[in-house]
């Protein structure tokens, strides 16, 4: 009797001893969620793209200028005389505001003040960032940004929502030019 049940044990240990079967996800992804938000992404930047294309056709006093990273500007004042743009740690001097399409102020130049800002080394949303790089000192400029320029799917968590496009009047009051960069 021992030995039968020495063996149905033996048997039994061997036809569990099988390969582990892997589990399945309880959720299979397809990649449908990045497909759809990038063609929602493009929706967006299109309808955007229109509404600044609007602008530009409605404002007949200002000549516009398309920059290489996809924001629109017009010179408000412009200084001929002046050669040198912002580089890489440049510490730039300049007041800026931020409006609406529609011309309503976000955030007044009083509110945000005069701002130092060490170019390409501190935080400005991806627009005014390189907005400071176009201009000289002593000059004033409109930018008009779509929503992936400004603050994007994510807002300011304060007055600015998600993906509210902007218009943005930036003042470059003085270049403080980094000596380190050799030309």
């Amino acid at each position: 009797m021992r030995s039968l049940i020495f063996v149905s044990l033996v048997l039994t240990l061997f036809a569990s001893c099988g390969e582990a079967e892997p589990r399945r996800p309880v959720e299979v992804k397809t990649g449908s969620f990045f497909k759809e938000s990038i063609e929602r992404n493009k929706e967006l930047l299109e309808q955007e793209e229109k509404a600044i294309q609007r602008i530009i056709d409605n404002d007949t006093l200002h000549e516009y200028v398309h920059s290489s990273s996809g924001s629109w500007y017009y010179y408000e004042t412009k200084n001929d005389e002046a050669v040198y743009t912002p580089r890489p740690d440049d510490l730039v001097t300049m007041t800026y505001e931020l409006m609406s399409f529609d011309n309503d102020t976000i955030y007044s130049g009083e509110e945000i003040g005069i701002v130092k800002y060490k170019v390409d080394k501190q935080e400005l949303f991806p627009g005014l960032r390189n907005s400071v790089k176009l201009l000289k000192e002593g000059e004033t400029a409109v930018f008009l940004f779509p929503s992936s320029l400004a603050y994007g799917y994510h807002g300011d968590n304060n007055k600015i929502g998600i993906n509210v496009p902007l218009k943005a009047r930036l003042t470059l009051l003085e270049i403080e030019r980094n000596e380190d960069v050799t030309e």
